[in-house]
Parts: C-alpha cells; sequence; structure tokens
C-alpha cells in the first residue's frame, strides 16, 4: 500500500531544526538543574539500589538481563549512501500523519470501575493505557503534556490527550515502566500528586515522583520480580531489555527499567513498557502462565536500537512466547522517536500476527474496550492518509 509523502524538503527541514535544538539542548540543559530532569535517588534507596542484583557497582547503574548494549549494528558510515537518506535529518518516510488521527469521544460510562468478570480499556495514544480490572482503575505510563520532552517544542504530540484530566475517572493505582520522557510526565505527574493514588513503580524512579511532590508514603519501588499486592491485584514488577536515564548520556540508568504483570483474581495483564526481543518474555510465562491481555512495545524501532525496541515481528513472537491470547500493539501513534512512517507498526504486526495466528486488536484513540466483547478491528490509520 502506497501512501501519500510530504515533501522531502519540508520532512527534511523540519528533523534539520529537530535535531539542532536537540543537540544544543543535550549540550547545556544539563547544566542547568532543571526541574523536568528529576532527581537521584538516595539514601536508603540508594543503597537498597546497590543491593539489587541488577545493579553493577562498578558502574553505578543498573544492567540488562542479556545485551546491554542500546545502539547495534552497521554505523552511518558503514554504509553512508544509505544512511544519508534513512536518519533523523534526512528520510522521505511519513513520520507524522498529515491530520488529526481519528477518535472516539464517547464518555467512559459510570461503571467503568466495575471490572470483577472482565478487564475494561482505553488506548490514550503511545504508551498511556486507562485500564480497569478487579475493580480498580489503572493507569500506565500517563503522558498528558504537550511534548514527550523536557521543552514544549520538542518531540510534541500528533494530537491532544482524547480525554482531558477532568473526564478521567477516579485512578486507584499509577504504574510508570521507566523514566524517559514519552513515559514518565512531570506535568502530569503534579496533576495526580495530591489524591488518593498509589504509585507503583521500579527501583531508583521514586526519587522523581518525591521530587516533584508525591508523597513517599504513595510510593511503592520494585525491583524485577518483586511484587505488591493493591486492592486485590498482583502487581508484578518483570524484566523489560532496555534503559534509563532523562539527561541523555549523564547519570543515565540509575533507576530501573520494567514491565509490569497484573493479575486479578481470574484475569491478567502484561504492559511491555519499552522492550528489545529477549528471553524475559518466555522467563515471565514460564513463572506466571499465559496473559489474558498483552500491550507489547511494536514502535518507534529501528535496526540500530533493535536491543532496547521491538521490531513488529519480534513483537508478535514476544506474544507467543508468554502465551498471550490478545495483543494490543503500543509505543506509537503519538510521538515521533524514530524513523518509519507513523502507521508502519500496525500494519507490520497485523501481517505478522497473520502468518501466526496471534490476535490482534487495534483500537480507536479513546475507543473503551471491553475484553469480555471485543469490537471488530479497525484498520483506522487508512482514513488518515488514503491511498
Amino acid at each position: 500500500m502506497v501512501y501519500r509523502r510530504r515533501t522531502k524538503k519540508a520532512n527534511n527541514l523540519r528533523r534539520a531544526i529537530f535535531v539542532l535544538i536537540a543537540g544544543l539542548f543535550g549540550f547545556f540543559i544539563p547544566l542547568s538543574g532543571c526541574e523536568q530532569f528529576g532527581a537521584l535517588p538516595t539514601g536508603e534507596s540508594y543503597l537498597r539500589i546497590q543491593q539489587s542484583k541488577n545493579y553493577n557497582l562498578a558502574d553505578d547503574k543498573f544492567v540488562n538481563l542479556e545485551q546491554d548494549a542500546v545502539l547495534s549494528g552497521p554505523g552511518f558510515w558503514d554504509n553512508p549512501g544509505e544512511n544519508w537518506n534513512n536518519n533523523f535529518f534526512f528520510n522521505n518516510n511519513q513520520t507524522r500523519p498529515d491530520g488529526l488521527l481519528p477518535e472516539s469521544k464517547t464518555p467512559l460510562p459510570d461503571d467503568f470501575h466495575e471490572s470483577s468478570d472482565t478487564i475494561k480499556f482505553v488506548w490514550l495514544g503511545h504508551s498511556t493505557i486507562l485500564m480497569s480490572i478487579g475493580g480498580n482503575v489503572i493507569l500506565f505510563d500517563p503522558i498528558f503534556s504537550n511534548a514527550a520532552s523536557p521543552v514544549s517544542f520538542v518531540v510534541k504530540r500528533f494530537q491532544p490527550p482524547v480525554i482531558d484530566f477532568a473526564s478521567l475517572p477516579k485512578i486507584d493505582i499509577v504504574v510508570v515502566s521507566h523514566d524517559h520522557y514519552d513515559h514518565l510526565d512531570m506535568k502530569t505527574i503534579k496533576q495526580l500528586r495530591e489524591d488518593d493514588i498509589s504509585f507503583v513503580v521500579p527501583l531508583g524512579l521514586g526519587a522523581h515522583l518525591e521530587h516533584w511532590g508525591v508523597s513517599a508514603a504513595k510510593i511503592t519501588e520494585l525491583d524485577w520480580w518483586e511484587n505488591t499486592q493493591i486492592g486485590g491485584l498482583n502487581l508484578i514488577c518483570t524484566p523489560s531489555q532496555h534503559f534509563s536515564g532523562r539527561m541523555g548520556p549523564y547519570k543515565e540508568k540509575r533507576s530501573l527499567w520494567a514491565s509490569w504483570l497484573i493479575k486479578s483474581l481470574d484475569q491478567s495483564v502484561y504492559f511491555s513498557g519499552d522492550s528489545g526481543y529477549a528471553s524475559h518474555y518466555r522467563q515471565i510465562a514460564e513463572r506466571y502462565g499465559s496473559v489474558d491481555l498483552v500491550f507489547m512495545d511494536s514502535g518507534q524501532y529501528n535496526k540500530r536500537w533493535q536491543h532496547v525496541h521491538n521490531m513488529p515481528e519480534e513483537a508478535v513472537q514476544a506474544v507467543l512466547d508468554m502465551d498471550g491470547q490478545l495483543l494490543v500493539p503500543i509505543h506509537w501513534g503519538m510521538f515521533t522517536l524514530s524513523m518509519h512512517d507513523w502507521f508502519e507498526p500496525p500494519v507490520r504486526v497485523l501481517a505478522e500476527a497473520a502468518k501466526k495466528n496471534v490476535n490482534v486488536l487495534t483500537p480507536l484513540l479513546g475507543q473503551l474496550v471491553d475484553v469480555s466483547n471485543l469490537p471488530a478491528n479497525d484498520k483506522w490509520w487508512d482514513r488518515v492518509n488514503p491511498p
């Protein structure tokens, strides 16, 4: 299928400006004490981190179970002819949609929290998920700001949040996978900090939340394979293959990154956060069994950072590894953080899933999904950029 492209000149100019700004930001901002950076763990929190099996004391940072390199494969100068037109400065792909993505504007029902025998969820774009399970409402990786960066004009949203804060139901639990800006947002956390909410996060990430005004009593930090019980749910911190840090190369990997398994009495949900494909998917299934619903990292990929973000075909294989019953691709559809077409992730996921008989759902932004009564799948991206 061929989609109408933006002009090469407009695409390249936008990327050149982005990279120039990002480069200046990356050099100067770390010297400024920017509040967006959060804080590094200290005291008892830091002592606990040092005792983690996943922490390298010599290098003073967390490490992955397998592959710890972020970038891999050939670099720019290994094939400059090809790479000249396939990088953040220059490429011919449509990394942002021409128009607004379609949305479901139907208000959430008053009984959204009633989920004793099902799972309900709403995809809000990228990796932000509003979910009801076991009578609890959980918000995963909430990003309601205009940009997934410390400044408002870099990595801007495709469009405003489909649900604003005033329309959210009462949130019981906020779960965060890691501290990158497209998963942990200071302004969003500040809007939630006064509410009666439990914040469940990987080791070291609580320092950011406390720095932004969240009471330590509301925060639960977990290492991989640790769990906590809240409202009848079992929240299990499980591995991912990624990295962390809010200051670029400065003080990176000082907080843990994680995926999450949420189990009620009869239902289970897996939230991948960001991860490359590795053996941890199979390990999770071996420990905890099959999973009813899988939210899997399926976008913002590239062969250069394949170790830390699934390729679409790997996302499908990961669901098979986990014996997942339903795949919902995430980490796409709201921010541009790679060079592929914005609509490519679901296209490739669906193609691979058809080959391997994996059930996939690609809901609209804001669409209420009840797992006990699934809607028909909708290739809605075809309506944004008609063939």
